[in-house]
């Protein structure tokens, strides 16, 4: 079969050209001159038979036939450079490419890699970061996550669940708060800006009922502990991102954690779940966090 398709690097200066909004930044980033982006640019919109720009001022804008394309052409880009890297890795080794949240990877994922490299020497782990607020895996193999309400229903269903995760409320050591039967009352909150759930469910698991003055939000677990190290408020997290903290007295749980019954699981974000490779990924880690 004859592939109707214009030159890969036509496409190329197309993606880069309406990306960048520059002729010259897209000559930059691919390291051609102006006039040779200008004629791939020509050549593809000759090979189509259409135009796929309009003049703005000194410049170019995308009209509606280039708007059109730019998405399945950033995609296909996006899912060659993918494959070719992975080619690439596997040739050199075979690897696993992971996406997690910055915290999970800062507080537990790299420092406990080493053990990961003795069981596994001759493989390799790539790790990319992903978030609640939008689930970017990059072209990641597996996802690690606890929270996935916002995954889709097919994600959720393939989740394969590798640790028990439990959740407390955690300040430092002067940070005022009182405990009086079932309920707690500090000054203020710290809050997630994605997962604010997490104090609902904390709520509903633990019997406790929470009351505040005001609320602090922040985009990253990290900055939701580092501000209530900094004694900014009380925020809630799970016991392994803190762990540290809490043995060098950084850090109090007043009331301990409770475990959230979905647990933490890899989601599966490719093919190449079975890979042998992601499969030592999954048992490794597993078995990490059982050991504690």
């Amino acid at each position: 079969m004859v592939r109707r398709l214009p030159p890969l690097f036509a496409l190329k200066a197309f993606e880069a050209t309406a990306r960048l909004g520059s002729v010259t930044r897209a000559a930059d980033e691919l390291g051609r001159t102006h006039g040779a982006v200008s004629r791939q640019l020509r050549a593809l919109q000759d090979h189509a038979g259409l135009a796929l720009f309009d003049k703005a001022g000194t410049g170019l804008r995308l009209n509606a036939h280039g708007e059109a394309l730019l998405p399945m052409v950033t995609q296909a880009l996006d899912q060659l450079e993918q494959g070719w890297l992975r080619v690439l890795d596997d040739a050199r080794a075979p690897s696993v490419h992971v996406a997690c949240s910055a915290t999970f990877a800062m507080r537990w994922l790299v420092p406990h890699l080493a053990s990961f490299y003795r069981r596994h020497p001759g493989m390799r782990v790539r790790l990319s970061m992903t978030s609640a607020r939008e689930i970017r895996h990059q072209g990641a193999d597996l996802l690690v996550a606890w929270d996935r309400a916002s995954y889709p229903e097919r994600d959720q269903a393939r989740a394969i669940r590798v640790a028990d995760v439990a959740f407390g409320p955690v300040c430092a050591p002067r940070y005022p708060i009182a405990v009086k039967g079932h309920r707690m009352s500090f000054a203020a909150r710290i809050a997630h800006e994605y997962t604010s759930r997490a104090w609902t469910l904390w709520q509903e698991e633990s019997g406790l009922r929470v009351t505040h003055k005001s609320e602090l939000t922040f985009p990253h677990t990290h900055l939701c502990i580092e501000a209530a190290l900094s004694g900014l408020g009380v925020a809630l997290v799970e016991q392994r991102m803190v762990g540290d903290d809490l043995r060098a007295g950084r850090l109090l749980a007043p009331v301990g954690f409770v475990p959230f019954a979905d647990g933490l699981a890899i989601v599966p974000a490719s093919e190449r779940v079975a890979s042998v490779a992601a499969q030592a990924f999954i048992g490794w880690i597993a078995d990490e966090l059982a050991a504690g």
